[in-house]
């Protein structure tokens, strides 16, 4: 069953074309992935399939589809005394449902007790993130927006967070269309790869349609992979 049907979708932000006559879909269970380099149009896009922005063209979701969204970072002031058991509680009480939803929803993505009540200006990126990625999930979504998920992670952090993604979307049967720069993620997890350079540069499985030529013509560089029974080295990162 489709969830999402995109069609010659185009933003305009300010007179400036960012996002120009983009069209694809998202099945049940699909993991799309959007690459592209720094001003290709990626968070302009997840912000017009949430209504966000105004955009033309159509953005059609399934009456089916519950939708939950993990920005790329949030300012979080440091001196805010705001923890995620507030968020979550927060939430819970605007959904009408159970705070034992959110308690479930947070042992899911590792957070402590301790780090429920801990200031979210005191956590580190790997915490926030795992607080918003869960905060994102209140409501039993069944399909999840991410905009570059580890930005505000240190490397190290990284693999623990996709690993944590890549959980969730096999135990809950997420679909999701995640902003990413690494390509050693989209090889192993994504089923579905959307290069996106303004315009659609590519659309398909990551082994079909991320060729040599298409990601110089989407970089403007050459980027060096090797792929091998589902595992993919990247010889030169790619910063989106």
């Amino acid at each position: 069953m489709s969830l999402l049907t995109v069609k010659n979708l185009s933003v305009r932000i300010e007179d400036k074309l960012i996002v120009d006559d983009v069209s694809f879909d998202l099945s049940e269970r699909e993991r799309l992935s959007i690459l592209g380099p720094n001003g290709a149009g990626k968070t302009v896009l997840l912000k017009a399939l949430l209504n966000l922005i105004p955009s033309t063209g159509k953005i059609g979701w399934s009456p089916e589809a519950r939708i939950g969204y993990v920005p790329q970072k949030i300012d979080a002031e440091i001196h805010l005394p705001l923890t995620f058991n507030d968020l979550f509680q927060a939430k819970c009480s605007t959904l009408r449902v159970s705070i034992h939803d959110a308690r479930n929803v947070a042992e899911s993505v590792g957070l402590t007790k301790d780090i429920l009540a801990t200031p979210v200006g005191h956590l580190s990126g790997g915490q926030f993130q795992r607080g918003l990625i869960g905060f994102a999930l209140i409501g039993e979504p069944n399909v999840l927006l991410l905009d570059e998920p580890t930005a505000s992670v240190d490397e190290p952090g990284e693999e623990h967070i996709y690993e944590l993604i890549h959980r969730l979307q096999e135990e809950r049967n997420l679909a999701s269309i995640m902003v990413s720069h690494d390509l050693s993620f989209v090889f192993r997890y994504a089923t579905t790869v959307l290069c996106l350079n303004r315009q659609r540069v590519c659309f398909g499985s990551p082994r079909d349609a991320l060729s040599h030529d298409v990601l110089e013509k989407l970089y403007g560089e050459s980027v060096g992979f090797y792929a091998h029974d589902h595992h993919v080295s990247v010889s030169q990162p790619v910063q989106s």
